[in-house]
């Protein structure tokens, strides 16, 4: 029986205050684990308009309609109104998805800083960044963070030395195939085990090939028909919390009448040793539907 592993990544105030508790509330009662990933600083949203130049950004925005689901206000946060401090404001809501048993972990500390600024960033930046999210999730949840999801699928290679600094020990800040151990060039592994998202997401099929909020599940149903492949997928409490839930929700019931079982990253990497993954370098690459560039492995080696 392969896995779907169900990786939730919190962007926004309103989505960390509308769709995580959505989510969480329908896989609390389907019994399903899955792992919910926090922005747990700033919501700078409205900072994201400068991808206005980027390729593929205004066909993206087309296909999914962006205000539809995030709303006037988050798209004023960071430059008209000020962007709330999201872990200040929802400590007790995001310690509640822990006490229902979800695992937790690092999406980012500005979501918009990081996704725009980190591939390009030096290690002093990087640092800084990722000390902000480390000390404030201590600060909420009372022990050390040991997960990490990048924010847009963004990365470099001081981030990746960097999360092993910080006690990160499981990552999924890549697109790609399967699970690997990320190395430098000298072929030196550089940090931990990568369970990268394997699955197109829901906003890079809607609107291409025939796909609408109708029927897209079944694009992701049909990838995962092979029950030998484990696989991530990642979702958004943003869309699939709130607008686009009766669409999650019928792709969970698919994939279960699959007979894949439905998991957390952590218990997927559970299942894995180390050793035998391959190393790859990581680089960036393209992903259909998406704009700009993310983190992808390059080549494996054994």
């Amino acid at each position: 029986m392969a896995r779907i592993a169900l990786k939730i990544d919190v962007d926004t105030w309103r989505g960390t205050r509308e769709g995580m508790p959505a989510l969480a509330q329908w896989l609390e009662r389907q019994g399903i684990q899955a792992t919910f990933l926090f922005s747990l600083g700033p919501d700078h949203t409205g900072r994201a308009l400068r991808r206005v130049f980027r390729p593929g950004f205004f066909s993206k925005v087309a296909r999914t309609s962006v205000l539809e689901h995030y709303g006037w206000r988050t798209l004023m946060f960071g430059t008209v109104l000020p962007g709330p401090d999201i872990g200040r404001r929802e400590a007790a809501l995001l310690r509640s998805v822990a006490r229902a048993g979800f695992e937790t972990g690092i999406h980012t500390w500005d979501h918009v800083r990081w996704q725009d600024g980190v591939a390009g960033a030096n290690e002093a930046w990087t640092r800084r960044e990722l000390d902000h999210a480390v000390q404030r999730y201590a600060e909420i949840f009372g022990v050390s963070a040991h997960i990490h999801g990048a924010a847009g699928w963004q990365m470099n290679e001081a981030a990746y030395r960097l999360e092993a600094d910080f006690g990160i020990t499981l990552a999924s800040d890549t697109r790609g195939s399967a699970p690997f151990l990320p190395v430098d060039a000298a072929g030196q592994v550089i940090g931990p085990m990568q369970l990268p998202t394997t699955l197109p997401t829901l906003d890079e099929l809607i609107g291409r090939d025939g796909w609408d909020v109708s029927n897209v599940e079944q694009a992701l149903l049909r990838l995962t028909q092979d029950r030998d492949h484990d696989q991530v997928y990642t979702l958004h409490a943003e869309l699939e919390g709130q607008k686009w839930l009766p669409i999650f929700e019928r792709l969970i019931h698919g994939w279960q009448a699959q007979g894949h079982c439905l998991t957390s990253i952590g218990e997927l990497a559970s299942a894995l040793d180390p050793k035998t993954l391959p190393c790859c370098q990581v680089g960036q690459g393209q992903v259909p539907g998406r704009s700009g560039v993310l983190a992808v492995p390059l080549s494996f080696s054994e």
